[in-house]
């Protein structure tokens, strides 16, 4: 695995555009922001830009609901040996 500077969590709130973003992306079940969103720290646009993306790609649609795109993504991440 390729090892990316992150900003640790507990220096979010010294960057206000970090600061800002850090409740949408905190595992709340975990209280800490997971590695795939943490290694977007240092460019907190590109941070914005994933979770955007990730919120679409989950949100329902007239072809399939909320429930079914994340049955797919469980089982894709299953297949994949993916934690997330």
């Amino acid at each position: 695995m390729a090892w990316i500077e992150i900003v640790p969590d507990e220096e979010w709130s010294d960057d206000e555009a970090l600061e800002s973003l850090y409740g949408r992306v905190v595992d709340k079940n975990h209280g800490r922001v997971d590695y795939i969103m943490s290694i977007h720290s240092l460019n907190p646009r590109s941070l914005a830009a994933h979770d955007a993306v990730y919120r679409s790609a989950m949100a329902g649609t007239r072809n399939l609901r909320k429930v079914e795109r994340e049955l797919i993504a469980l089982v894709v991440s299953l297949e994949n040996e993916c934690h997330y």
